[in-house]
């Protein structure tokens, strides 16, 4: 996806330019100009999103326009009307869109709205009126409490981390069990938890934590990280970290995440665990029932809330989940492969001494270029330096050899002789990767053309008593000197000072295992 399409479809989620840029680490010139180049051309971001990336920039840069200026919307009345029961500034921002459309001029975005007007509450030292929608966000941390699992040999403790995640208009919650609070413990649990509410919402609320928040400054908006941006994506949801240093944002939200962490851990606080999966099994057990508990002051439970009041106006989930990816920077070798943790991928040979971004999750190696990938390849796993070659990346004097393998080699040589069979084996156990032995093998083989398919395999026979490795070229030597004609005097090794055959001068006249 081009970085004109993601940034329109950035906007259509009501980002920013400031959070565009830095989401895409790009200028905020470059984010103006887009945007003043949509609207100069009338583009949705829906459309945009269908359209080809050529096709896409062409529409939007064969001129410029300015952007228009938005009405400023007034929060002082907004604010007022918040204090009346029913009023919600969902409610007033349609109103104020209305206005505007009255009298021609633009509006505001809901999610600029909404930021103006806690920009104006924070400038103006009041306090906002939160009212959250049902299924519109979900909140989510780390539990102030750990868990203990005990090590099966040993017996020893180690500390277990609770995610926990709380629809905030019903108090719906959802938590899981993790053995670290790193990058790939967090993203999943995110998708477990989708998983477990079958929905999502549009906005995701993290605590302001390095896991999933790079930076949020005072005066700046948020820099998530490149996975967890990625999960957001994917799930069609915005993210809104809580901001700092502002406890009344999430105050209920916080008490309900405490009751929860307080119930799992009281009803297990007898049980020992020694695996994660065992845990996680109790823990969901313990949560259906801390979700189907009924409310003490008020009828229903936060189960029945979630499936009547928030769960249809959730958005569904993606076709598919989301998978953990990892990122990296690789510079293309001269072989055209790079290297993830020590397997080799191929990468078009246009490409050779390039700096590409790697995309990599447990089964796929993505390759990108300047934003655009490349190739792909399923991920490798075994021994250290494996190969996975496409002969499309492949200049096109090394396309022949990608015809080749070691079984057909092997049965070529078989045809000739038993001898012959045998070095060509043993010319392909000689390398570390049996394609670095193919042009031996085809020149090697080709020999019988030249000198016959009986001199070969005579020649390969004597090779065999004095290397353990033939070459090529040893062999060669051997069909250019003749000295497959009498095997019988050549093969005797007990005649040193005989210096009427190549062999009594030692591996070294024929270039020895390392010539090729």
């Amino acid at each position: 996806m081009s970085k004109e399409k993601q940034i329109l479809k950035l906007r259509l989620q009501g980002c920013s330019q400031r959070r565009i840029a830095d989401i895409l680490r790009v200028s905020r010139n470059t984010v103006s100009k887009i945007f003043k180049a949509a609207d100069q051309n009338h583009l949705e971001a829906e459309k945009a999103e269908s359209m080809d990336d050529s096709a896409l920039h062409s529409l939007l840069f064969p001129k410029n326009a300015l952007l228009p200026v938005q009405v400023q919307p007034d929060y002082a009345y907004v604010h007022k009307e918040l204090l009346k029961s029913g009023v919600t500034l969902k409610l007033l921002w349609e109103e104020y869109v209305d206005d505007c459309r009255q009298s021609q001029k633009p509006p505001f975005m809901y999610s600029q709205f909404c930021k103006l007007y806690n920009d104006y509450v924070n400038q103006n030292k009041l306090i906002m009126h939160i009212r959250h929608k049902p299924g519109d966000k979900v909140m989510v941390d780390w539990g102030g409490t750990t868990l203990p699992l005990y090590d099966r040999v040993t017996g020893k403790p180690c500390k277990v981390y609770l995610f926990v995640a709380a629809l905030p208009f019903g108090m719906y919650c959802y938590a899981k069990a993790c053995l670290t609070m790193k990058e790939e413990d967090w993203i999943n649990a995110h998708i477990s938890m989708y998983e477990y509410f079958g929905a999502s919402t549009r906005l995701l609320v993290p605590d302001n934590l390095k896991v999933g928040i790079l930076s949020h400054g005072k005066y700046e908006d948020p820099v998530a990280n490149r996975s967890y941006a990625e999960l957001a994506e994917h799930y069609r949801t915005a993210l809104l970290p809580a901001r700092v240093m502002a406890p009344r944002d999430k105050a209920a939200v916080e008490g309900t995440v405490g009751q929860l962490t307080s119930h799992i851990i009281a009803r297990l606080r007898n049980r020992k665990f020694f695996d994660i999966n065992d845990m996680n099994k109790a823990i969901r057990k313990e949560l259906d029932r801390f979700n189907h508990a009924d409310f003490q002051k008020k009828d229903g439970s936060r189960y029945s809330v979630f499936m009547e009041e928030e769960l249809p106006f959730m958005q569904p989930l993606p076709s598919f989940p989301y998978e953990f990816a990892q990122w990296k920077t690789a510079t293309v070798q001269l072989n055209y492969h790079i290297a993830i943790d020590y397997q080799n991928y191929s990468v078009p040979f246009e490409y050779v001494k390039k700096k590409v971004d790697v995309r990599y999750t447990k089964n796929m190696i993505e390759v990108f270029y300047k934003g655009s990938r490349i190739c792909c390849h399923r991920r490798l796993y075994g021994r250290r330096g494996q190969y996975s070659t496409s002969s499309d990346h492949m200049p096109v004097n090394h396309q022949l050899y990608s015809e080749w393998d070691a079984k057909r080699f092997l049965k070529w040589a078989e045809s000739i002789g038993p001898s012959t069979k045998e070095t060509v084996q043993r010319l392909l156990d000689s390398y570390r990767v049996e394609e670095q032995a193919y042009k031996g093998s085809l020149s090697l083989l080709k020999l019988a053309d030249k000198y016959s398919v009986e001199r070969l395999e005579q020649a390969c026979k004597i090779a065999l008593t004095h290397f353990p490795s033939p070459r090529y070229k040893n062999i060669r030597l051997i069909l250019e000197s003749g000295q497959d004609k009498s095997p019988e005097k050549s093969a005797k090794p007990d005649k040193p000072n005989d210096d009427s055959h190549a062999f009594v001068r030692g591996a070294s006249y024929y270039g020895g295992v390392d010539n090729e």
